[in-house]
């Protein structure tokens, strides 16, 4: 049996998280390729942001359908399977836009339903990842985990990906779409490289737990009154960014007047500030606590918005909008380490889709809404949107405050690190005698 990296050794996150770290990397290369070539390719077909909108909400569709049946999915099968399940749609969803556009056949409409496969896929994808972390790395070791996966996502995505499928598409419109297929594939075949601590949530004797009734999962959350004030906090948050950038590729492409080649540029200039503030979460949280960072990173992300609704050129927006990124990531990383340290792991990806659920309900109608305000001015909804999450950050500054003292203390029991192929351990969520040992972007 080959052992992973223990603290001293390494990153103290181990081997097996490298993997999960690995298959993120790949997906979100493949999902920010996607993410690039659709809108591209529907600025093409058309300038009507009431159009460019409703693609973009419909980004957020599959979690209001899917992120409880995704989550009981997570919870009840093996969760590596399920994330290379979610590859393989998203590989077959790739080849049929492929398809499409080599018969001069593309229309909106399927670039609509291939952005809903592509939610579907991510949805599942990404509640598994969320569910899997805290069975592979000390519960101390979250925020450094989280920051590395949300490094991997926002890094990939806008640094790599989208310079890369703005490349693309300018030398072919066909080729982002196999090379993002390509991506989903390789991250499938990594997933199903994890250990078997990352299949299921295990009692201390290694048996499973049972899953429990999407009801339980439901009524965690609900009673948890910490928990539950925040949810309502990043669904208002949510919300206003929601309606901030419906329209961002239009806003560049037509405004600002960004050749696609070059809108991958931009975005990799927004992800500067995504990935140092991935980065430069956890060593926030360590100096000003958890509450300050998830306090100022919400200000911060507000003030971003709002920049980009004032500047008066490309650079200065991609500036601004970096700066807005920072705050997104920095609050992820504290938000998703704390829901992962509350939410007992083997209910863990029924309550991430609940939340997740909830809190994007309102997401694609403040999209449509930010495409109808962007018919009257194109950096209207920027303003807007920026506006209310820094009003939000500021009445919930006593709630964010709180953070620190809800983030349960490490038990002492608890394993580290994987340690080969076949270990098996819950780190997030240690289980004795059928009893859970317990320690918000949404």
């Amino acid at each position: 049996m080959s052992a992973e990296p223990t603290p001293e050794q390494g990153s103290g996150l181990g081997g097996a998280f490298g993997r999960l770290w690995g298959a993120a990397m790949t997906s979100n290369l493949a999902d920010g390729i996607a993410r690039i070539a659709i809108p591209l390719a529907a600025v093409a077909l058309t300038k009507d942001p009431m159009a460019i909108a409703l693609l973009t909400a419909l980004m957020y569709v599959p979690w209001l359908l899917f992120g409880v049946p995704a989550g009981m999915i997570v919870d009840r099968i093996d969760r590596r399977y399920a994330m290379a399940i979610a590859n393989a749609a998203r590989l077959l969803a790739a080849a049929g836009v492929a398809l499409f556009i080599a018969s001069d056949n593309l229309t909106i409409a399927v670039l609509a339903v291939a952005t809903v496969i592509f939610g579907l896929g991510e949805t599942l994808f990404d509640n598994a990842t969320t569910a899997i972390t805290p069975s592979l790395v000390k519960k101390g070791g979250l925020d450094k985990a989280n920051g590395l996966i949300q490094a991997a996502q926002v890094g990939v995505d806008m640094f790599v990906a989208t310079p890369i499928s703005g490349l693309l598409y300018s030398i072919a419109v066909i080729l982002p779409m196999i090379v993002g297929g390509a991506g989903y594939f390789v991250a499938a075949l990594l997933v199903l490289t994890l250990p078997v601590a990352a299949a299921r949530a295990r009692h201390a004797d290694g048996e499973l737990v049972a899953a429990v009734p999407l009801k339980e999962a439901i009524g965690f959350v609900w009673h948890h009154r910490y928990l539950r004030a925040l949810v309502f906090f990043t669904t208002a948050v949510g919300t206003a960014f929601a309606l901030a950038q419906a329209i961002t590729a239009l806003l560049f492409l037509d405004r600002f007047e960004v050749t696609p080649a070059l809108f991958g540029v931009v975005t990799a200039g927004i992800g500067v500030g995504g990935v140092a503030g991935s980065l430069l979460a956890g060593v926030a949280v360590r100096r000003f606590g958890r509450g300050h960072t998830m306090l100022w990173a919400t200000v911060i992300g507000g003030v971003g918005l709002v920049g980009v609704g004032l500047a008066p050129n490309a650079w200065l927006a991609t500036v601004a909008y970096g700066f807005g990124a920072a705050g997104v990531s920095m609050w992820n990383v504290p938000w998703g380490s704390l829901r992962q340290a509350i939410i007992p792991g083997h209910m863990l990806g029924r309550a991430i889709g609940a939340i997740r659920t909830f809190a994007w309900f309102l997401m694609p109608i403040a999209t449509l809404a930010g495409g109808w305000i962007a018919t009257v001015d194109l950096q209207l909804p920027y303003l807007i949107g920026g506006g209310i999450s820094v009003i939000v950050a500021l009445a919930g500054a006593k709630l964010l405050l709180q953070a620190d003292r809800h983030f349960p203390a490490e038990e002492a029991t608890e394993p580290g690190p994987v340690e080969g192929a076949d270990a098996v351990v819950e780190s997030g969520t240690v289980v004795e005698s059928g009893t859970v040992v317990e320690s918000p972007v949404p």
